[in-house]
């Protein structure tokens, strides 16, 4: 029912931008969490925003990102500015939505290649 799809990845040089998207359908969304997994690293935690609009962004990042969502469409968004060859990797979209019972459900989306050349 809940489906979560990135898009916005591609092919820059440093210093450009990449805007991601990522679009939720199926059910409302608490918090949206922006991920990235380099080769060769352990998937890090890059930005979130959670109710009532809390942000908070990885040290590597400060700065240079903006975590935003759109309550009327469902989506959050990723804005990267001054891309460096190491922000590379797989970038995913995570949501924790409400369910039915007393927790939360993590959904995550297929991931988005950003590759940032030098």
């Amino acid at each position: 029912q809940v489906q979560v799809v990135e898009s916005g990845g591609g092919l820059v040089q440093a210093g450009e931008s990449l805007r991601l998207s990522c679009a939720v359908s199926g059910s409302m969304f608490n918090a949206l969490h922006w991920y990235r997994q380099a080769p060769g690293k352990q998937r890090e935690l890059v930005a979130y925003i959670r109710n009532p609009g809390i942000t908070n962004y990885a040290d590597s990042v400060k700065g240079r990102f903006t975590i935003s969502r759109d309550n009327a469409k469902n989506a959050g968004y990723l804005q990267m500015n001054s891309l460096k060859p190491e922000d590379t990797g797989v970038y995913y979209c995570k949501v924790v939505v409400p369910t039915t019972g007393p927790y939360q459900a993590d959904f995550w989306g297929q991931g988005t290649q950003v590759t940032v050349s030098s």
